[in-house]
């Protein structure tokens, strides 16, 4: 089992920034990917930002650009960094652990005002 408890989650105005962490426990040797996802009303869940084992990354390009995944193995805990945020952005944004199942946080809101 893993679990994950994601914090960072807040109000920002347009153009500002915010950075997500996600706190990773339990089965840590099992995981091989982690990533963030968003959900936003009445709107399917989508990836936001991806990263391995071996660090690569992979992003959309809706925030290509303005999105960075990371992570400090040393903490077990992955962050996203999100920069020129845009209304759009607005979500729920979810930690997901890639290991023999997926794993998920309980979610974190983000709100970027116009």
């Amino acid at each position: 089992q893993v679990q994950l408890l994601e914090s960072g989650g807040g109000l920002v105005q347009a153009g500002g920034s915010l950075r997500l962490s996600c706190a990773a426990s339990g089965s840590i040797s099992s995981i091989y990917a982690m990533a963030w996802y968003r959900q936003a009303p009445g709107n399917q869940r989508e990836l936001v930002a991806r990263i391995t084992n071996d660090g690569s990354t992979n992003y959309p390009d809706s925030v290509k650009g303005r999105f960075t995944i990371s992570r400090d193995n040393a903490k077990n805990t992955v962050y996203l960094q999100m920069n020129s945020l845009k209304p759009e952005d607005t979500a729920v944004y979810y930690c997901n652990a890639i290991a023999r199942r997926y794993y998920w946080g309980q979610g974190t809101q983000v709100t970027v005002s116009s």
